[in-house]
């Protein structure tokens, strides 16, 4: 029993921190670089292209100015495309409503299924009208997106893209 606790909740760890440390590692706020104010509105960022140089942290200010809810989330295309099915699930769970987040079913639920609290470095969800940050060192030259993973929004095109120069 021990040996599958281990293989279903260790070894995904270890590979979803190799996969985060591909895209660059959380920032520490004593080292920021430089502040770049994001907008969502419904299906799109302002700004929709980013260029960050390798080494570089930045301090994402994230509003969410749009009528719906939306994610701000760095990472691969390959790493959204896996991350969809947990923004499903908190779809089908009734935490992520068109217009806002039930905080709190999304915390009963994160005690049975800690993806559910959606507590990522390198994401940030936020009802319409709330802010957000996320401190990012961009330490790696790989094609990065910042994209919105509330089912729909990725298909639309709600992307920006992260330009490593």
């Amino acid at each position: 029993m021990k040996k599958l606790i281990f293989i279903f909740i260790f070894i995904p760890s270890i590979l979803f921190a190799a996969s985060m440390k591909a895209i660059g590692v959380k920032g520490n706020a004593a080292n920021v670089d430089r502040v770049v104010t994001v907008l969502m509105y419904d299906n799109y960022y302002e700004p929709n292209l980013i260029k960050v140089k390798k080494n570089e942290t930045i301090k994402f200010l994230v509003h969410n100015k749009g009528e719906l809810v939306h994610e701000f989330n760095i990472a691969t295309k390959e790493m959204h495309l896996k991350h969809q099915p947990e923004m499903m699930k908190m779809v089908e769970n009734e935490i992520l409503l068109v217009d806002k987040i039930d905080k709190q079913k999304m915390k009963e639920m994160s005690k049975k299924n800690p993806a559910m609290a959606h507590s990522h470095s390198n994401s940030v969800l936020l009802s319409p009208g709330e802010k957000g940050q996320i401190i990012w060192k961009f330490s790696n030259s790989v094609d990065i997106e910042a994209a919105c993973n509330v089912p729909g929004h990725y298909d639309v095109g709600m992307i920006a893209k992260i330009d490593n120069m």
